[in-house]
């Protein structure tokens, strides 16, 4: 075939580029949107494990607190209560634990064995007098605050992480990598009632 314009034969396209070309562009289409659902899991699943370590600082503060608050209280008591054996044990948990999930429970231990100790104070208006135990309730309390701040934190990325990996397409890709669901931190159901504490001692004879 001639052109007008040059003169010369014009050159027809081969019949298989087009449809090269179309598979390309969908192939492109599909890994680009496959390498941006992994990113957007692998982004969510770092600021999971950044707000973690946030608070797990948090848990770690009151866990390094709690030994001096218990060596003030028995000095005070005089005597060696059962909740500071609890405590001692609690402390161990969460020292040993090596998963995100070990932590959370042992931190929820600490917390149930730390409000019997603050039940003791509460009961003894000696030790409520005592200067370095009230310094380090006031210590105590910061952390607590910290910790309750950081529990929302860390439960709100872990249930935009968790709802992510769920929803399709992004599911088949998170059971493809690993990316697992993550943990909630929930405190324990006893954690909102008053702890009973029976110290089998007289207050006077303790004290006085």
């Amino acid at each position: 075939m001639v052109s007008a314009l040059t003169g010369g034969p014009t050159r027809s396209r081969p019949g298989w580029l087009i449809p090269v070309v179309v598979v390309g562009a969908i192939l492109l289409l599909v890994v680009l949107s496959l390498s941006g659902s992994y990113n957007g899991m692998v982004d969510k699943e770092e600021s999971v494990d950044q707000s973690f370590a946030d608070l797990d600082s948090q848990l770690q503060r009151r866990n390094d607190l709690i030994p001096n608050l218990v060596a003030a209280v028995r000095g005070a008591l005089e005597q060696e209560q059962a909740v500071f054996g609890e405590i001692a044990r609690a402390r161990q948990n969460y020292a040993g634990a090596d998963s995100p999930e070990e932590r959370l429970e042992a931190g929820n231990e600490v917390s149930s064995a730390l409000g019997r100790l603050l039940v003791i104070v509460e009961a003894y208006p000696q030790l409520q007098s005592n200067a370095n135990i009230r310094d380090l309730q006031v210590q105590l309390e910061g952390t607590e605050n910290r910790i309750a701040q950081s529990r929302r934190d860390y439960n709100g990325v872990v249930t935009d992480y968790n709802r992510s990996i769920r929803r399709f397409p992004r599911s088949l890709l998170a059971g493809m990598f690993g990316f697992d669901r993550k943990p909630l931190f929930e405190a324990e159901p006893e954690a909102g009632e008053p702890p009973v504490v029976d110290l089998g001692v007289d207050t006077a004879t303790t004290l006085g």
